[in-house]
């Protein structure tokens, strides 16, 4: 599976946490890799991995969105954008196996699958301030 193919995954299990209580998060991980076609062990592990990586580090990303954003907090922005760029931030700030210019682009990409028309534009956007 490609890294982009595994980074939606991410993004999917990410998206649940919004609406689902946080002591169920493992289970849910487990649940979806679980249904994972076409992945093996390896693939399986990275995904459940970062994405524990990344829901760990919610706050910390929340607080820095909210700091680079002017009048968008992350209270105010819709799910699918809040999660593709807390995934990004994920990747652009702690994880040095993924090129900051890789960690936007794959966010635009995955904004332009799953975001409204603005999507793409408003991650990018965002994404480039905390680049700087």
């Amino acid at each position: 599976m490609k890294r982009s193919e595994l980074r939606e995954h991410i993004f999917k299990i990410l998206f649940g946490i919004e609406f689902r209580d946080g002591a169920e998060f493992s289970e849910q991980i487990g649940t979806y890799t679980e249904e994972m076609e076409g992945a093996g062990p390896q693939e399986l592990e990275y995904v459940k991995t970062k994405t524990e990586k990344i829901k760990e580090k919610i706050p910390e990303i929340d607080e820095l969105l909210n700091s680079h954003t002017t009048g968008w907090k992350t209270s105010r922005m819709n799910k699918v954008d809040l999660t593709i760029l807390r995934l990004a931030v994920y990747e652009m700030k702690w994880d040095e196996t993924v090129p900051v210019g890789v960690a936007i682009n794959e966010a635009v990409e995955l904004a332009k699958k799953y975001s409204s028309e603005e999507g793409p534009a408003f991650v990018n956007g965002v994404l480039a301030k905390l680049a700087d």
